[in-house]
């Protein structure tokens, strides 16, 4: 018997070669399109409309001569993705869907779907790659870089359980991007030379203000530039000091100068450039700290502000996940690791200090933008251990 694997046929390149090269190795090829998301008002015309990535995906499915659905995961993917979304920005925190998605929807909701189907796996377009070995007796799966340094996404899978590894499939981890374009024009693909999709997982390229605007008020307060030199920033902590190293600075308005307005604190996040609207300086303005409470947004000049950086991050145990679980620290414990914290950044040497209340990650240099929500991950070589949301 062969067997049964569901793609999920996402209308591009990637997900369309996974499927022509799943059926090539024997496999029992079913395609299936996730709908997940209905509203077009806050999607840059164009920019990947859920309807044109449809229709490419029953064209792919019809070329390979295989069978073709298309499921409706709307309902959930709001309540899992959106409203978390929503809830995370205001509370003046910067999420990441594109890893909540495959964890919450990819590899739950629609594996779920999968196995009613019949299907052993189910297959994705991720640029990753998935390896395994034996241990006490049981089968332990492990996550690795994808083989292109320019595409590797293994990041966007960080929060995948064991479970979810032993039935997932990552059949392009292997190729280099152009390699996997070179097969779709071999062999026909509709899918060939469209462009890389952007934007928030399956909504597309979306204007995040006006999204977040559907349901976070525009609300008018002060942008605050706080200089270099201010003593905040003097803290001298010492290297051990991991509580302090990892704690955002305690930005206040008496710090600094009113430079202007914003709509809302909870649409920027640590790090962001664009979209301040200030001028008049003589290094560019970034944003080092948000108060949604207060409703302050602090800034400070140019690329090499203090305020942008840190030695350390802290990642509560709640928050915490090991894809190796056998690797889990205690109470005490610390180990090397390299890490990084938003997709693409490269590897950083770091080590890992599991304390009572939580993982300390001590980065061997200061790291720019550390962000509250976000991901970081930790890697053993090509392999990716563990991640937790930066607190």
């Amino acid at each position: 018997m062969k067997k049964r694997v569901v793609v999920g046929l996402s209308g591009g390149v990637d997900s369309s070669v996974t499927a022509y090269l799943l059926k090539e190795q024997g496999y029992e090829v079913i395609g299936m399109f996730m709908k997940n998301w209905h509203d077009d008002t806050v999607t840059i015309s164009n920019e990947c409309p859920w309807l044109d990535d449809s229709n490419d995906a029953m064209i792919v499915a019809q070329h390979l001569g295989i069978p073709f659905q298309a499921i409706d995961l709307s309902k959930e993917y709001k309540e899992r993705i959106v409203d978390y979304m929503f809830a995370e920005y205001q509370a003046g925190r910067t999420p990441n869907p594109d890893v909540l998605c495959n964890r919450e929807i990819k590899f739950d909701i629609f594996l779920q779907a999968a196995l009613k189907l019949g299907a052993e796996y189910v297959a994705t377009g991720h640029y990753a790659r998935k390896a395994s070995f034996e241990k006490d007796g049981k089968t332990v799966y492990q996550l690795l870089s994808g083989k292109d340094p320019n595409k590797d996404q293994s990041y966007f899978l960080c929060q995948l359980t064991q479970a979810q590894l032993s039935k997932a499939l990552f059949p392009i981890g292997e190729l280099l991007k152009p390699e996997v374009r070179a097969i779709a024009k071999k062999i026909d693909l509709v899918t060939a030379d469209k462009k890389d999709s952007q934007g928030l997982c399956f909504v597309g390229k979306v204007h995040l203000p006006e999204f977040l605007q559907q349901r976070l008020q525009t609300k008018l307060g002060k942008v605050i530039e706080i200089d270099a030199d201010a003593p905040v920033f003097k803290n001298g902590y010492a290297p051990d000091d991991l509580k302090n190293l990892s704690a955002h600075f305690e930005l206040s308005p008496e710090q600094g100068d009113v430079i202007g307005e914003h709509k809302g604190a909870h649409y920027y996040t640590i790090g962001q450039r664009k979209g301040l609207n200030i001028g008049g300086f003589e290094k560019p303005l970034f944003v080092i700290g948000t108060d949604t409470e207060k409703n302050v947004i602090y800034t400070g000049m140019g690329e090499d502000h203090p305020g942008l950086y840190r030695k350390a991050l802290f990642v509560p145990n709640v928050d915490a996940h090991w894809i190796r679980e056998d690797l889990k620290l205690n109470v005490g414990e610390s180990r090397r690791y390299s890490a990084r914290i938003r997709y693409r950044q490269p590897l950083v040497g770091c080590t890992l200090h599991q304390k009572e209340e939580g993982l300390y990650i001590a980065f061997d240099m200061p790291q720019k933008s550390i962000t509250p929500g976000q991901f970081a991950a930790w890697y053993d070589g090509e392999e990716l251990v563990g991640s937790g949301v930066i607190s």
